[in-house]
């Protein structure tokens, strides 16, 4: 099926910052945000045509889970909420998503929890 050239796809892989990420993530899990642009269908999600849009622009989630693309794009599970969504759960890249709380550090949380812990033990 022959692409419109006028419809701007979302592809994770050649994104204008498809270089490597950051060493810490931007994001953690369970925080709440919220995507600054459309998410089309790039031809992966076999129910609606290529461009269409799957998730808009605006649309809040939370952070699901993370993981890693090619060993050097980091990939957010972001699970939206919204009603007028396609699909409920989709991976996105850091500069697609704005944090709608602060970040927190929790395995520094725990750390620090433990440390309080066991030496008042």
């Amino acid at each position: 099926m022959p692409v419109n050239d006028e419809i701007v796809l979302h592809d994770s892989v050649t994104a204008k910052l498809s270089g490597k990420d950051e060493p810490k993530a931007k994001f953690f899990l369970g925080q709440k945000v919220q995507l600054l642009e459309d998410v089309k269908n790039d031809g992966t999600y076999p129910y609606l045509k290529i461009g269409e849009v799957m998730i808009k622009k605006g649309s809040v989630g939370y952070i699901r889970g993370m993981g890693e693309f090619l060993q050097v794009i980091r990939v957010y599970e972001v699970h939206f909420l919204d009603a007028d969504a396609v699909v409920e759960v989709i991976g996105c890249r850091e500069h697609e998503l704005e944090a709608l709380e602060p970040y927190r550090d929790l395995e520094a949380e725990e750390v620090e929890w433990m440390m309080n812990h066991y030496n008042h033990s």
